[in-house]
């Protein structure tokens, strides 16, 4: 996964029907946990737009979003964040709501 900015967020948003911004702090031991699900999702999705980001350099992205913590998936479909995923439950569970 590679690092987004805010500027590439909302490219990849506008470029694909569906994207999803995995947000992240480096000291999160669950966000590692939710990061190496993400890394078998990628594997298995490989032209999905998935992007990952740190909440720390990302405040005012953050606060648009409400992201109430973290690990968080935000899911967007047609420009439209449909969904925020904050339980990354299993890699099945991933993969079915990024698929469909």
């Amino acid at each position: 996964m590679e690092q987004w900015t805010k500027e590439v967020w909302e490219q990849q948003i506008q470029q694909h029907r569906k994207t999803a911004l995995y947000i992240y702090t480096p000291m999160c031991g669950t966000c590692g946990v939710a990061k190496k699900m993400l890394e078998v999702i990628e594997q298995l999705l490989p032209d999905f737009p998935l992007g990952m980001t740190n909440i720390n350099y990302m405040e005012q992205l953050a606060y648009e979003l409400k992201i109430e913590s973290v690990p968080c998936l935000i899911i967007s479909e047609d420009g439209q964040i449909t969904e925020k995923i904050y339980a990354f439950q299993s890699v099945p569970f991933l993969y079915e709501i990024l698929k469909k």
